[in-house]
């Protein structure tokens, strides 16, 4: 079975837009970014925040849909769709389109439930959502991934949650090849009403070699990780950690990130970051730190800037970004 990113852009895009604009009973956001900087490695001006295989930050025009379904028993569900056209002075026709979030939501009388593109049950990013931010959680350097195609479900508990996932092991491009993921997290602590939550997750599968939408070894071979995460919400402060180690694509690796954020100003308008990554498969050892500013220009316009230092290839590179994002 074969897929291709603007296959599925468009699939989702003609499902969820025709019904939204009937119905009206939903969100809809404009997404605008513009994304440069300067790497030292490469020598030159660059136009994405991660490497240019990544999905992460890029110039593009984008929308984001949230709509919930109900009936006369109540909600029925909920979709959520979210993608960019980002522009690629590598691609064939200088345009990426990408698909984030494209799954649908429902409760049953056991638990919440999702099918489509969402996130996987393991660490920091089956709840930290950085999908504008500049700064990344540890799939975008390798480990894991933001999001990944299948179904999953979870559940709340008065002590924390627990959730599970049955992924293609693919991340951002469906696949079916013989790669499946599964993954489980159980956690201590509800962060938006403790101000903390903790951790443990597992994951065992066989996965492509992936980068992005790029599939860059087709074979599947196993993939493990066994976890933990912390999150912690103290006054204007952020402390968000991840650590994992298993195999992946036949070496052992162990990988490790640590994130310390300061609010300041009226509202947090202002928030200053730093972070450690830790990247440790074998022979490839390496780390890269990161300090990041964001900046609220106004309630739709966002202002980020990162440095980062990456010790395996000496490089050193400063990006900026401006982040639009308007409700419709």
């Amino acid at each position: 079975m074969k897929f291709t990113p603007a296959k599925s852009f468009l699939a989702f895009s003609l499902l969820a837009f025709p019904p939204a604009a009937a119905a009206g009973d939903g969100l809809f956001y404009l997404e605008v970014q513009a994304v440069g900087g300067y790497s030292s490695a490469e020598r030159s001006a660059i136009y994405n925040s991660m490497s240019a295989d990544e999905p992460m930050q890029k110039s593009s025009v984008g929308f984001d849909l949230l709509r919930r379904f109900s009936g006369g028993s109540g909600d029925l569900g909920t979709l959520a769709l979210q993608g960019r056209l980002a522009w690629d002075k590598d691609a064939s026709n200088r345009l990426e389109p990408q698909l984030y979030n494209a799954y649908y939501r429902f409760k049953t009388p056991y638990a919440y439930v999702w099918a489509g593109h969402n996130r996987a049950a393991a660490g920091l990013e089956s709840y930290f959502d950085t999908h504008g931010a500049l700064l990344a959680t540890l799939p975008m350097y390798g480990y894991g991934f933001d999001r990944d195609w299948g179904l999953g479900g979870s559940r709340d508990f008065d002590w924390g949650d627990a959730a599970f996932s049955l992924t293609t092991g693919s991340g951002m491009r469906p696949r079916a090849a013989g790669n499946y993921l599964a993954s489980g997290r159980v956690s201590k602590g509800v962060l938006s009403r403790d101000n903390y939550t903790e951790g443990l997750y597992a994951s065992a599968g066989r996965t492509p070699g992936m980068a992005g939408y790029r599939v860059m070894d087709g074979v599947e071979k196993p993939y493990s990780a066994l976890g933990a995460d912390y999150a912690l919400l103290w006054d204007s402060w952020e402390l968000r950690a991840d650590l994992r180690g298993g195999r992946l694509r036949g070496l052992d690796y162990l990988a490790g990130l640590a994130r310390l954020g300061l609010n300041l100003l009226e509202e947090n308008r202002l928030k200053l970051e730093a972070q450690g990554v830790y990247s440790g498969t074998e022979r490839m050892e390496g780390w890269t730190l990161s300090a990041g500013a964001s900046f609220a220009v106004s309630q739709d316009l966002a202002w980020r800037a990162m440095f980062e230092y990456e010790d395996r290839m000496n490089d050193k590179r400063v990006v900026t970004q401006l982040y639009y994002y308007l409700p419709i």
